[in-house]
C-alpha cells in the first residue's frame, strides 16, 4: 500500500538526491525518494512559481530527480509513502580486525542474491569505545515480517566467531538512529567515494591494507550494496542515472582535533587514488567534494549529464542556483 503525502517547507530540491524512504535501508524494496516523487512546487531562477509532476512540466520533473537544487527551491513536494515495521529485523554485526578479508569475502557473496526485503552494508571502521581498536563489520535490515528476517540473518550470524551481534527485531525508528553517534556534530571530515566496477579480491585486499593505516580512530570505509527496486528503474527514466546492481565505495575521514587535518586528510587520498584500479566510471552526485581537479558532476550523471545541460539552459541559463554539485549551462 502507497500512501501519498503532500509536505510544505523551504527546501532545496538537491533533497531529493539525499533522502530516501528508508534511510539507507528500504531503497533496496521501494526505490530511492526521488522514484517515489510525485510532484513538487517550486520557484525558478526567473522568480516564477511553477508546479512539476508527469504531467505539468515533465522535463522539470525529470531533471530535479536527481539534478536537485540546480533548478530551484522547492515550497512543496508530493511523494509515496510505504508502510514498514514498526519493527524490522536489523542491526550491526562485528569481527576483529584480522577476519576482515573473510568478512567481505563473505559479504560479497551474500549480496550476491539478496531479496528486495534484504540489505548488507559492510564496513571496515573502529570500536566504538574509542580504543582505535579497528574491526570489520556488516550493518543490515530486513524490512519483510520477522519470521523471515529472523531467516535471512541465519546466515550472518552463523559466519565466523563475531565479537558483536547485536541483530534482531528493533523498532525501524531506532534503526535509523542507530549510528547518529557515529558523526558528532562539531567533526572535521574528509570524504571521497565512487562506484566500484566489481569487489574483487585484490580490491579488498587494497582496502584493507589502506584501512590498517587509518590515522584516525573515527575513520571508516564503507561498501554500499546496490540492489533491487532502485536497479530496475531505467537509466534515462530519472535524471539519476546508476542504476546497475553493485557496490559504492566510500571513504570516511573524520576527526576532532585541527591538528589532525593534514594526516587525515591524506589518508582518505591515499585511500581513494589506490582503490582507483577498481573503481567504475560513476560516482554519487553527494559525495562529490570540492577540491577535485577538473568538474567531476558530469561523472555523477553519466549519458543524462547532457539532457541536464539542456535543461539547466533552458531554466537557469546565467546560472543563478550554482552553490551547489553544479551542473553548468550550454555555452
Amino acid at each position: 500500500m502507497a500512501i501519498n503525502v503532500l509536505l510544505r517547507g523551504v527546501i532545496s530540491t538537491s533533497t531529493f538526491i539525499v533522502l530516501q524512504v528508508e534511510t539507507h535501508k528500504q531503497v533496496r524494496k521501494y526505490g530511492l525518494a526521488l522514484d517515489n516523487l510525485r510532484s513538487l512546487e517550486l520557484v525558478t531562477a526567473e522568480g516564477k512559481f511553477v508546479r512539476a509532476s508527469e504531467d505539468e512540466k515533465p522535463d522539470l520533473f525529470w531533471a530535479v530527480r536527481g539534478g536537485g537544487g540546480n533548478f530551484g527551491v522547492a515550497t512543496s513536494f508530493e511523494y509515496r509513502l510505504y508502510p514498514v515495521g514498526p519493527v524490522v529485523t536489523a542491526g550491526l554485526i562485528v569481527h576483529p580486525f584480522d577476519g576482515a578479508r573473510n568478512l567481505l569475502r563473505f559479504f560479497r557473496d551474500s549480496t550476491a542474491s539478496l531479496p528486495d526485503e534484504h540489505t548488507i552494508f559492510a564496513t571496515l571502521t573502529h570500536a566504538p569505545d574509542g580504543s582505535g581498536t579497528k574491526v570489520a563489520a556488516m550493518a543490515t535490515c530486513h524490512c519483510g515480517s520477522l519470521e523471515a528476517g529472523e531467516k535471512a540473518m541465519r546466515p550472518l550470524k552463523r559466519f565466523g566467531s563475531p565479537i558483536v551481534d547485536a541483530v534482531g527485531p528493533m523498532p525501524y525508528g531506532q534503526l535509523n538512529a542507530m549510528l547518529d553517534g557515529a558523526y558528532p556534530r562539531g567533526a572535521f571530515n574528509y570524504w571521497k567515494s565512487s562506484f566500484l566496477a566489481g569487489l574483487s579480491d585484490d580490491a579488498i585486499d587494497t582496502m584493507i591494507t589502506c584501512f590498517a593505516r587509518c590515522p584516525t580512530p573515527m575513520g571508516q570505509l564503507l561498501l554500499e550494496h546496490v540492489h533491487g527496486a532502485v536497479a530496475r528503474i531505467g537509466v534515462g527514466d530519472t535524471a539519476f542515472p546508476h542504476r546497475a546492481e553493485g557496490y559504492n565505495f566510500l571513504v570516511l575521514s573524520q576527526w576532532t582535533d585541527a591538528v589532525d587535518n593534514d594526516a587525515c586528510i591524506a589518508w582518505a587520498r591515499e585511500t581513494y587514488a589506490e582503490m582507483q584500479p577498481f573503481v567504475a566510471s560513476g560516482r554519487y552526485v553527494n559525495y562529490l567534494d570540492d577540491d577535485e581537479a577538473g568538474d567531476p558532476v558530469p561523472a555523477a550523471y553519466g549519458a543524462n549529464y547532457r539532457r541536464l545541460q539542456e535543461l539547466k539552459t533552458k531554466y537557469d541559463p546565467k546560472n543563478f542556483f550554482r552553490m551547489n554539485q553544479n551542473i553548468r549551462p550550454l555555452a
